[in-house]
């Protein structure tokens, strides 16, 4: 019962995706199609599956991360919604990648994927892969391996980049991982964040969210990052820039949010406080390398819900989470109205390969026109009225004539 009403909730604050469901349900446009997918399965995911659904499609879902399952949103969204699910939390590594393969086993005609995974594994098989139209990606993580795929000639069918449509990372990346992500360690630690060290791993659209609501909060932010110019925006934007192996001295808390392993490593946690705080907010859990934290100092223990103490010598150090998604792990995920963008670029992607299948197996933009779609329904549903160019201003800005 609680799954459903987590469900309902979250529809009452995703307008966006109400009026594309209103659509689909009129226009049926995945009418005899099967859609796969791998998400991180919480109450917003499901109103995705289920919209989808009330397009046509016979959909199968599973987890993309083994923490990150609400059960009583899995179970919900099969039992009073009628959606395959193959998930739950805390699954084994064998028991995630025999999900995956229960929900791409029907020879899906789409895939939605996040990180990459489910990807990966329809590749391995021909008699999968060949019926798929195409599907899209929703993560940074995963872009960067299908663009590793297609380098490689190993993807097989055409892919969509959602993760850099503008809806979605200017908005999910940005706001919504910052908030998730402090949500996620106030609820594992309820430690105050006010005046504490914060090292935030990272200035990509999600370090960006993270160090911004972290300062907002009266943190002392230090970014650490490889990128020239990322590091020159951080340091204009008022925050320390420093190495890693110099900015753990002082931190209280270490975010990592970079799609990069080993970012906090046995070897850095030397130099670490005692008390030190570690969080992941990148997909997979090896940006901080708990493995070798464990190889190296032994295995920890919980000492409170998501939170496992190692001893590294006479210092404590908490890693959260098992150093998977902390936001999802820990915490509730991206607020509502953020995944309503991100998920009605989704369908609306779906949608588009479905009407207009490539030929191509390559990564491909969501096409401008979805963007805007989904920008202006949003503006709609808020009340918000914009400004608009005159026929005179078109023409000045259209001719090269003009200078003054």
């Amino acid at each position: 019962m609680d799954g459903k009403k987590k469900i309902e909730w979250a529809m009452n604050w995703m307008p966006v995706m109400a009026s594309i469901r209103r659509d689909f349900l009129s226009d049926k446009p995945f009418s005899g199609m099967t859609i796969s997918m791998a998400l991180h399965l919480e109450a917003k995911t499901a109103v995705l599956a289920y919209s989808l659904k009330q397009g046509g499609a016979k959909v199968r879902i599973s987890g993309c991360n083994p923490l990150s399952t609400d059960d009583e949103v899995a179970a919900s969204l099969r039992d009073d919604f009628g959606v395959s699910v193959f998930a739950k939390r805390g699954l084994t590594r064998e028991e995630y990648y025999e999900n995956l393969a229960k929900t791409i086993e029907v020879d899906p005609d789409i895939i939605i994927d996040d990180g990459g995974d489910l990807t990966a594994l329809a590749l391995r098989d021909k008699s999968v892969y060949k019926n798929i139209k195409g599907g899209n990606e929703e993560t940074t993580t995963g872009v960067v391996r299908l663009r590793n795929m297609e380098k490689a000639g190993a993807l097989k069918f055409p892919m969509f980049d959602v993760n850099d449509a503008l809806m979605k990372h200017l908005f999910d990346n940005r706001y919504g991982t910052g908030q998730s992500t402090i949500d996620g360690i106030l609820t594992a630690t309820n430690l105050v964040v006010a005046g504490k060290n914060v090292v935030v791993g990272g200035y990509g659209w999600c370090g960006r969210g993270i160090a911004n609501k972290m300062r907002g909060l009266g943190a002392n932010v230090t970014v650490t990052e490889i990128d020239p110019f990322k590091s020159i925006e951080a340091h204009m934007d008022g925050f320390l820039v420093r190495p890693m192996e110099e900015a753990i001295k002082y931190a209280d808390f270490v975010i990592t949010a970079t799609g990069v392993k080993d970012i906090v490593t046995p070897a850095l946690l030397k130099n670490a406080k005692d008390g030190i705080v570690l969080a992941n907010s990148g997909h997979f859990n090896n940006e901080v390398a708990v493995e070798d934290i464990e190889k190296k100092f032994g295995r920890g223990k919980e000492v409170r819900r998501n939170v496992t103490q190692y001893n590294v010598g006479r210092k404590k150090v908490y890693v959260l989470s098992d150093g998977r998604l902390v936001n999802l792990a820990s915490g509730q995920g991206h607020p509502v109205e953020i995944m309503d963008l991100s998920f009605s670029i989704q369908a609306l992607t779906a949608q588009f390969i479905a009407e207009n299948p490539k030929k191509d197996p390559k990564v491909y933009p969501v096409p401008e026109e979805i963007d805007l779609k989904v920008a202006n329904t949003y503006l709609d549903s808020y009340g918000i009225k914009i400004d608009k160019l005159t026929r005179e201003q078109l023409r000045y800005i259209n001719s090269w004539q003009e200078g003054t």
